[in-house]
């Protein structure tokens, strides 16, 4: 585990915070985007397993895991600069594959949008481009109404049951501890910055065909979050997009079924050694 302080554009009022993240080794950069209300614990697997092919960084977003709150709102703009600032103090100048799970995906599009010229390629997972319904915003405000009143342990627990499949759910308890650990570590000021930046986030879908970018594009089969329509809508968007479903895997398919997502991200890194 790294801590590095962040950027200026903070809304902390000592103008900073500290920015936790994880970085594996010298080879070809991948950043890895957690989900809400995660952290980079959810990328243990991949920078245990895929440190051989690539270099894995995964930071904490603000208020996530090891990494400092601010006063919310958040934005997608400022994760997205985070993620540039934590790339500018590894010394990371060149393109890098971005990939993002969920809302790390949403992360993932806006990195896209401000800094075209870091992006060598895209791993989105469970994620979609387009922007909250606005039913879904009203519900992320209320969400953040119970996580004011109540703290984030209500929020943990209406989660889990719709982040795995529910067959993993039923019989894999040490998974389902796993993720509930990681979302009890989020802070609140993290859960409701992150309720803020979702919804008031951008709709991606017009900006996929630009996206001329090798991308690849896993998703669960059993996604009781998103439907496994959206991840194909991206697919067929996207200028060079492979989809792959992962069989038996909900909303966190690199958990529930790492062998195979693995195998995937494996192949797909191939391409930046061949060029």
């Amino acid at each position: 585990m790294n801590d590095v302080p962040g950027p200026e554009n903070s809304s902390s009022p000592d103008g900073g915070f500290h920015m936790s993240y994880e970085d594996s080794c010298d080879r070809v950069p991948v950043l890895l985007i957690h989900g809400y209300p995660l952290s980079n614990m959810l990328w243990d697997i991949q920078l245990n397993d895929l440190t051989d092919v690539a270099r894995m960084i995964a930071p904490d977003l603000r208020g996530h895991g090891m990494t400092d709150p601010t006063e919310p709102p958040y934005s997608m703009g400022l994760f997205a600069d985070d993620c540039a600032a934590l790339l500018d103090h590894l010394g990371i100048t060149g393109p890098v594959v971005v990939g993002g799970l969920s809302m790390g995906g949403y992360v993932a599009f806006e990195f896209c949008r401000r800094y075209p010229e870091r992006v060598a390629g895209l791993i989105l997972a469970a994620t979609r481009a387009g922007a909250d319904s606005p039913e879904t915003k009203e519900a992320r405000d209320k969400a953040a109404g119970v996580v004011i009143a109540e703290g984030t342990v209500p929020i943990a627990e209406g989660m889990l049951p719709k982040l795995l499949a529910p067959d993993n759910f039923k019989a894999q308890p040490d998974l389902v501890d796993y993720v509930r650990d990681m979302m009890l570590e989020t802070s609140p000021d993290g859960v409701v910055g992150a309720l803020s930046a979702m919804r008031d986030r951008p709709d991606s879908t017009p900006d996929l065909p630009a996206l001329d970018v090798p991308a690849l594009i896993l998703h669960g089969a059993e996604d009781q979050l998103i439907p496994v329509a959206e991840a194909e809508a991206m697919a067929a968007a996207l200028p060079s997009a492979k989809l792959v479903i992962v069989p038996g895997a909900g909303h966190l398919p690199n958990l529930e079924q790492p062998e195979i997502f693995n195998d995937a991200v494996r192949e797909f890194l191939e391409i930046f050694y061949g060029e």
